[in-house]
């Protein structure tokens, strides 16, 4: 009976969104830098309490880039110097107790490896940028996504972009030639941070890095060709986002960022789309970094406007506020008609089982070690780790995350993981959690994606006091016991170590391939010999066989959200 009331709606409905695809949102325009039309309260209790906005930006103007392919390679950046790039920053450390958290084992640790499967052998697997053609930057903030014909990676401070099979077709291509058409700061600044993400709803690409002091450089494909032509977007920020990342969605590009406190926005994506003038709204406020969520597979969201944003609670670290160790999730509902009606709203905290993310103590930032003369990593460990993945199973929705833990009384870094779900407009419950440590080794810097059968892949680097840094991953099947991950891959292992700077990470990217919603698709740094900063990566893909036998028919639109909304 719903469907057929829902049916009955369509054609009103049709010429409903008509209407909003094509009117300009002009209430976000103003004359100053940002303005505050209304601000919430975000929640009843005392810590949601400190978010504040929306916020309004100030609108950019779109400029039309030279193509990618057409930019010169890059020169090699100063190849005996090692850097470190944006030095590491978190609100919460003048706020911080020096200190370990608990040593007391992870209770999901011993039960986390599904001896009974072995993880797939990598497709394909080819080098991808290294230290000494992007400028030795410590980290490289290696991440990319793959598209229906091409991989686009980025590191700091560069980009290029890969045939399936391997093969280069540009770059290196130095970041800031991107923007150039654009002028300063994005045009002649390359501070980093990087973030690539295909845009599976209108087969577009997304490129972005920061600039200082504050600003987003954003660029949006005219095309599904990466190597083509750009709308570039320069957008000032309040304060300096630092380690910002983003997560595809209908009705927005919505953002994370690291500021004083943790920020959270939306970029208008219709406009930035089509190159028109844009602007963002932003919320500010809370104590952990969010992440927003990032669509993947065909079916749209059951709620196109409102994005899911996480974070991690650990009760030992007092600016978590105590309670529960949780995940709490938060609802960015953009309204880009009237944005006082925007919000950011702390929806639901989902007790998990006890952790401590304090691998290294509060933030005593590097104790992963590797083989001598390697020097102490930093785990990284406070923060979610990219991406948060939402897919649609038409029945139900889910999402998936992961972050870096302490295992044991040894400060030894595993990977929790998690999936939520919830059926219709139902809360969102713990499916499953794990936490993946099958042996003495560390695994940190994770990223994880799931395929259209609900199988699941994490990736991490794994080093020991007798392990090389490498790439490895782990797979589990839908139907595997709960909470677990299979025996795990080497997509390479390393012949080195890093000498000269603790940073590592200081992400990855996990991601499925849109053509047939089955492979994984991933990346991340190592070394194939010892230096100070000359890290390479490696891009690899990988497919579990049984996939293909049990997605449901894509569902292009929902209208549920549009009845909601």
């Amino acid at each position: 009976m719903l469907k057929k009331i829902l049916f009955g709606f369509v054609p009103l409905m049709l010429l409903t969104l008509i209407i909003w695809q094509f009117n300009t949102p002009t209430t976000i325009v103003n004359n100053g830098r940002s303005r505050a039309p209304q601000q919430h309260d975000a929640h009843s209790n005392s810590k949601a309490a400190q978010i504040k906005g929306p916020f309004i930006s100030e609108v950019s103007v779109p400029v039309r880039s030279d193509s990618i392919r057409d930019l010169s390679p890059i020169n090699q950046i100063d190849p005996v110097i090692n850097r470190e790039i944006n030095p590491r920053h978190n609100p919460n450390l003048l706020n911080a107790e020096l200190e370990l958290g608990s040593r007391t084992p992870d209770a999901l640790a011993a039960n986390g490896l599904n001896t009974n499967g072995r993880t797939p052998a990598p497709l394909i697997s080819f080098e991808g940028m290294n230290g000494a053609e992007s400028g030795r930057f410590a980290p490289p903030d290696t991440v990319g996504d793959v598209g229906p014909d091409h991989y686009v990676q980025m590191v700091n401070v560069a980009m290029s972009i890969y045939a399936k099979d391997g093969t280069r077709l540009t770059g290196p291509t130095s970041l800031n030639d991107i923007w150039e058409p654009l002028g300063a700061p994005c045009g002649t600044q390359n501070e980093g941070d990087p973030i690539v993400l295909y845009d599976s709803l209108d087969d577009r690409w997304l490129l972005s890095q920061f600039t200082s002091p504050n600003g987003i450089c954003i660029a949006i494909s005219q095309t599904a060709d990466p190597t083509g032509d750009y709308w570039l977007y320069s957008f000032a920020t309040p304060e300096f986002p630092d380690y910002f990342k983003f997560g595809v969605w209908p009705d927005a590009y919505f953002m994370s960022a690291n500021e004083s406190t943790y920020t959270a926005y939306a970029f208008d994506r219709l406009s930035m789309l089509d190159g028109e003038p844009a602007a963002y709204q932003f919320f500010s406020g809370g104590t952990n970094l969010y992440l927003p969520s990032d669509l993947d597979g065909a079916n749209w969201p059951w709620d196109f406007a409102t994005n899911t944003f996480y974070t991690f609670k650990d009760d030992e670290f007092a600016d978590h506020g105590g309670g529960d160790d949780r995940l709490e999730l938060w609802e960015f509902y953009v309204d880009w008609f009237e944005p006082s009606n925007s919000s950011f709203e702390l929806v639901e905290s989902i007790p998990i089982t006890p952790f401590s993310y304090t691998v290294c103590g509060f933030f005593n930032l590097e104790c992963i070690p590797q083989p001598i003369p390697g020097a102490n990593l930093d785990a990284l460990s406070e923060w979610p780790m990219y991406r948060f993945v939402y897919r649609n199973f038409d029945t139900y929705e889910s999402l998936i995350g992961n972050f870096t833990v302490n295992v044991n009384a040894s400060s030894q870094a595993g990977i929790r993981w998690f999936e939520l779900r919830r059926d219709d407009f139902s809360t969102w419950e713990l499916y499953q959690e794990g936490t993946y440590a099958p042996d003495d080794e560390h695994r940190w810097v994770g990223s994880i994606a799931m395929d259209q059968d609900g199988n699941i892949a994490l990736g991490y680097t794994v080093s020991s006091e007798s392990t090389f840094p490498s790439i490895r991953y782990a797979t589990r099947l839908a139907a595997d016991p709960l909470g677990t991950l299979q025996t795990e891959t080497t997509l390479i292992a390393g012949g080195g170590v890093q000498t000269d700077a603790p940073r590592w990470g200081d992400y990855a990217a996990m991601s499925i391939d849109p053509t047939d919603d089955c492979t994984f698709w991933y990346t991340n740094e190592y070394y194939a010999e010892t230096s100070g900063t000359n890290w390479q990566t490696r891009i690899g893909a990988f497919k579990i066989p049984s996939c293909g036998g049990g997605g449901s028919e894509p569902v292009p639109w929902n209208w549920l959200p549009i009845i909601k909304h």
